[in-house]
C-alpha cells in the first residue's frame, strides 16, 4: 500500500466523532427514540463510540445494533465466491425509531442501499439517517449522508483506509493509491 496522505489521526477522529454526536443530538432535538446501527465492520465501533459520547453529553444510553449487509449486496456473486456471513444483531425494536446508520466511508452508495434493504427487513423505523466518518464522493446512487465527519475529494485510483483501535489496533484514516 502506497500511502499518499494521513487524513485523520487519533485525536482528530475523536474530535470528529464528538462533533457528529452533538450534531445527532441537535438535529433530533435530543435522543429519545434514537437508535444507532453500525454497518459491519468498521461502522460498528464508530456507532459504539458515538453512543458513548451521547451518553456522556445527554446521560442517555442509545441502543446500538450491528448490521451485516453481505446478502443484500448487489455485487455478491461478483465479489464473493463463498460469502462469509457475519451476525446482524439488533436487540431492540426499530419500529417508530429514528435509526441512524453508521459507516466508516461513503463511496458509491451501494453499501448504504444494501443496508437500507436490510433495515427494512427488521421493521419500519420512523426515519433513517446516515452518519459517516469520511465521504469520498463518486456516488453511483442518489444517497447522501446526514452527518459527515470529513469530506475528502478522491480520485478513483485512490483508496481510503480507516483503521480503528477495536479492529486494527490504531486510530488513523489514510489515503493510498490502489
Amino acid at each position: 500500500m502506497q500511502v499518499k496522505a494521513r487524513l485523520l489521526d487519533e485525536n482528530s477522529i475523536k474530535r470528529t466523532l464528538i462533533r457528529l454526536s452533538h450534531e445527532i443530538i441537535e438535529k433530533n432535538k435530543g435522543v429519545s427514540d434514537v437508535a444507532l446501527i453500525g454497518i459491519k465492520t468498521r461502522g460498528v465501533p464508530i456507532a459504539k463510540r458515538i453512543a458513548e459520547y451521547i451518553k456522556q453529553f445527554e446521560g442517555v444510553e442509545v441502543p446500538v445494533g450491528v448490521l451485516d449487509i453481505t446478502l443484500y449486496r448487489d455485487d455478491l456473486t461478483e465479489k464473493y465466491e463463498d460469502p462469509k456471513l457475519n451476525e446482524t444483531k439488533v436487540d431492540f425494536d426499530i419500529k417508530d425509531k429514528k435509526v441512524i446508520l453508521v459507516d466508516d466511508v461513503l463511496f458509491t452508495g451501494r453499501t448504504v442501499r444494501a443496508a437500507l434493504d436490510a433495515i427494512m427487513d427488521l421493521g419500519r423505523p420512523r426515519l433513517i439517517q446516515l452518519a459517516v466518518l469520511v465521504d469520498r464522493g463518486h456516488r453511483e446512487l442518489p444517497i447522501r449522508a446526514d452527518y459527515v465527519g470529513k469530506n475528502v475529494p478522491t480520485s478513483l485510483s485512490e483508496i481510503v483506509h480507516v483503521h480503528l483501535k477495536e479492529i486494527d489496533g490504531e486510530d488513523v484514516v489514510l489515503i493510498a493509491e490502489k
